[in-house]
């Protein structure tokens, strides 16, 4: 073998083992904060419009479920899955001051007679103090006129947010699914 084989061999075998991707880590280690961190509670109060009815829904299905026999007029049957777009208000009626919007993903995920969904969503807010920031809730949702939803995280000033947002049908229609839901958060941030 010529010198410059070897050489290369050589070169290839002393450089693999030292390949940052190979002794990198996914993670670093852990370590105390000095600082100590402040947390805010912020209690907020808005309305939530969630229209599935008319020529401009704010909701709309997005997978029909495959193999399941759905009654007519089960507007959410086992599997159903609906994206969302509701304004947030200040008040109950959908011509009161907008203060943000929710957007996000439900599923329906029970078979039985507990009608529940599975909720993920974003609700921003786009005036106020709270301007640009956003609560995120990730939670199992039943459908009933009072319930609590979890809040997981945020953006902006709701950053590393938790809490919850207990939410109350101040108006629902069994006919088409058109509700608007009375939340009050409680934000952890």
């Amino acid at each position: 073998m010529s010198t410059m084989v070897i050489f290369a061999w050589l070169l290839v075998l002393f450089t693999a083992g030292t390949s940052p991707a190979v002794r990198g880590k996914y993670y670093s280690d852990s370590h105390i904060v000095d600082d100590p961190v402040t947390i805010k509670k912020t209690q907020l109060h808005f309305f939530m419009h969630d229209t599935l009815s008319g020529n401009n829904p704010s909701a709309v299905p997005v997978a029909q479920p495959k193999g399941t026999v759905v009654q007519q007029g089960n507007l959410l049957p086992f599997g159903a899955v609906y994206v969302f777009d509701d304004w947030l208000t200040m008040g109950p009626d959908p011509n009161s001051k907008v203060i943000g919007n929710a957007r996000g993903i439900y599923a329906s995920t029970s078979r039985g007679s507990d009608f529940t969904l599975l909720l993920s969503g974003d609700f921003e807010f786009t005036s106020g103090g709270f301007n640009g920031s956003s609560i995120s809730v990730f939670s199992r949702d039943p459908l009933v006129l009072a319930k609590e939803v979890a809040v997981v995280g945020g953006r902006g000033k709701f950053r590393m947010a938790k809490g919850f947002i207990l939410m109350n049908a101040v108006y629902f229609n069994v006919t088409n699914g058109d509700a608007i839901l009375e939340c009050h958060a409680t934000v952890f941030h």
